[in-house]
């Protein structure tokens, strides 16, 4: 038996050195299990040391570690990844491992992201390689959401005329704020398609997607475009990007580059055999599709009709209608498979895209996808995954609370809170990540109380009234009698469908939030000469003011022998000879009476006032 420690006057066990494993966004009473205590033991340890947490309420990996080390625990935090893996390993089940024996792997078509600055053609490429019109639905020109097509093609470079070959574009956004969906979209391809305007050249988001490329280990195509432009310098572009590790195959490099025009459509199956053939020389790509598949949701949304609809990549094996899922903390049954063209599939195979109906909720994009044996065990699986989720944002949204620091957390101060609704899971988390990361003063917070796919609810709008939030739509409308409740609520609902414009007017109020920061600016100084008794306002400074003016009743520091006597005294009377007066300029005398009484002959008087400057 261990000799109890004594943490802030609690006896607690020690651990010896022992190693307990606890999940991200563990509690205290998870901590206490595991080490055989009351969690209210531990709940006054942390108090004693300082800080204020609840048995249930989620702990930060610091403050576990901590107080692990108090009581010679070591403690280790389980990554998600980890955990997720423990989960389905529970269940029997693995993700991404062994595809069985190699004579059960087949080829499959190569997936490819489209990446690169926004306005350099990325919607008008992937138009011109499936003839539909996408740039024209998209607001602001800016595509905001993950799509998935598969088209086929004949490359001329092989010996097989009928040599049919697929491949997967994935469509991920272009603007700034999509950093997050746009780096998730090259962890799921093969090859990306980095398109440079010939006309504009290597520009910061060309380089962020380099970065995400080759973080990824993905190898890069670069398509120039725009070459029909007469301002086009296609070979200054060749230049500009052999300084980031893309040297051109004429230069002696391993990139290859193809120069298009995606408005005229010029020479994009040449851009289209340049993928073919970096897949081939570059990669193995191979998958089983006999397992039970797995796979990726690149996006999801909420639709009226059809319920959660999620766009899945199949990766492994082959997912059928009926089959049992788990995708992230969402599951159900295939209900409904349908294709880019909205037409119904049966199966998908590897790197087959396809839009899933049948969820009980709807995934985050970059959730995997899971085949299992039944509605039960996708239930499970699901559910434990939602309960790890919730714990670690209570965590990760938990503001750390010290003794030292209560006073101030308890002073009142500016919050906004608002509730984040959104057409889709990436552009709901994309406007989060971009909202949260305003630079703002300390003085006020932004808070997200709750983020969620599909139309304004009124359940959103109570939750909206109770916690004086804002609620922002992005690309989605209230519905039902939710509009009214606002009304009624008083609740703003602000809609968007351009990302920037909510960024702008959510900085723009934080800002306003701020409470004004004021200057001391000298008016004038007076010298008190002789003082004045009056049984009616008490004593009379007769002083003569030496530079500025006097005013009546601004604020005055009086100063004696160079030291501060009164900081916030006011001028409560002035008089020149007989007169009330407003003010008195320098090299004129006159009586005021102070609201610091104790004033003596030789006091100087500083009239100042506070005047409010403009914030940077």
């Amino acid at each position: 038996m261990k000799a109890p420690n004594v943490v802030g006057g609690v006896h607690l066990p020690d651990g010896g050195g022992k190693t307990i494993r606890l999940r991200q966004g563990a509690s205290l009473a998870d901590f206490a299990e595991k080490i055989g205590t009351d969690a209210s033991n531990l709940v006054q340890a942390l108090f004693n040391l300082g800080e204020m947490v609840t048995a249930t309420a989620s702990v930060s990996e610091d403050t576990l570690k901590l107080l692990g080390d108090e009581i010679n625990y070591k403690v280790q935090v389980v990554s998600p990844e980890d955990e997720d893996r423990e989960l389905l390993e529970s269940f029997n089940l693995q993700f991404g491992e062994s595809e069985g024996d190699e004579d059960d792997l087949e080829t499959r078509a190569p997936v490819v992201s489209v990446m690169g600055h926004v306005d350099h053609g990325k919607t008008r490429l992937l138009d011109a390689i499936r003839h539909a019109n996408v740039a024209a639905r998209e607001a602001g020109g800016i595509t905001q959401g993950i799509g998935a097509y598969q088209v086929s093609v004949n490359p001329s470079h092989s010996d097989d005329e009928d040599d049919e070959r697929k491949i997967t574009f994935l469509d991920t956004p272009g603007h700034e704020a999509f950093t997050a969906m746009r780096a998730r979209g090259a962890k799921s391809t093969d090859i990306a398609i980095l398109v440079v305007a010939a006309d504009d050249g290597v520009m910061p988001q060309t380089v962020e997607a380099i970065n995400h490329a080759k973080a990824a280990d993905v190898p890069i195509v670069v398509a120039v475009n725009k070459i029909d432009k007469p301002e086009a310098q296609p070979e200054k572009i060749r230049g500009q990007l052999t300084e980031y590790g893309l040297v051109p195959e004429e230069y002696g490099g391993d990139t290859l580059f193809v120069d298009i025009s995606a408005r005229n459509g010029d020479n994009i199956d040449e851009l289209l055999e340049a993928v073919l053939l970096t897949a081939d020389a570059s990669l193995e790509l191979e998958a089983n599709p006999d397992m039970d598949a797995q796979g990726l949701a690149i996006e999801a949304h909420l639709d009226r009709g059809r319920g959660p609809v999620a766009t899945v990549l199949v990766q492994r094996g082959t997912l059928r209608v009926g089959d049992s899922i788990v995708v992230g903390d969402a599951f159900g049954r295939v209900r409904r498979m349908l294709d880019e063209y909205g037409e119904d599939v049966e199966e998908a195979e590897p790197s087959r895209p396809v839009q899933v109906q049948g969820l009980n909720s709807v995934p985050g994009a970059g959730d995997n996808l899971l085949v299992v044996d039944d509605d039960r065990v996708a239930r499970q699986i699901a559910n434990q995954r939602d309960a790890r989720r919730r714990s670690a944002m209570q965590a990760k949204n938990r503001k750390r609370v010290s003794l030292e620091d209560l006073d101030e957390v308890l002073k009142e101060h500016s919050t906004l809170n608002i509730i984040l609704k959104g057409d889709n899971a990436g552009s709901v988390e994309a406007l989060e990540d971009a909202l949260l990361g305003i630079e703002i003063d300390d003085e006020v917070q932004l808070d997200i109380i709750d983020r969620g796919v599909g139309a304004v609810t009124q359940t959103n709008v109570s939750l909206a009234a109770a916690s004086d939030a804002i609620i922002i739509a992005f690309n989605v409308r209230s519905e039902g009698k939710a509009t009214e409740e606002a009304n009624q609520e008083g609740v703003e609902i602000r809609y968007y469908t351009v990302i920037y414009e909510a960024i702008e007017e959510v900085e723009s109020a934080l800002k306003g939030m701020l409470k004004p920061v004021y200057k001391e600016s000298e008016v004038g100084t007076a010298e008190i000469r002789q003082i004045f008794k009056s049984s009616a306002v008490g004593l009379i400074a007769g002083c003569k003011v030496e530079d500025g003016k006097v005013v009546r009743n601004a604020k005055a520091r009086l100063v004696r022998d160079g030291n501060v006597i009164a900081e916030k005294a006011s001028i409560e009377s002035l008089r020149r000879e007989k007169d009330d007066v407003t003010e008195v300029s320098a090299g004129y005398e006159c009586g005021m009476v102070l609201s610091y009484p104790d004033i003596q002959v030789g006091d100087e008087i500083q009239v100042y006032e506070m005047v409010e400057v403009p914030r940077d």
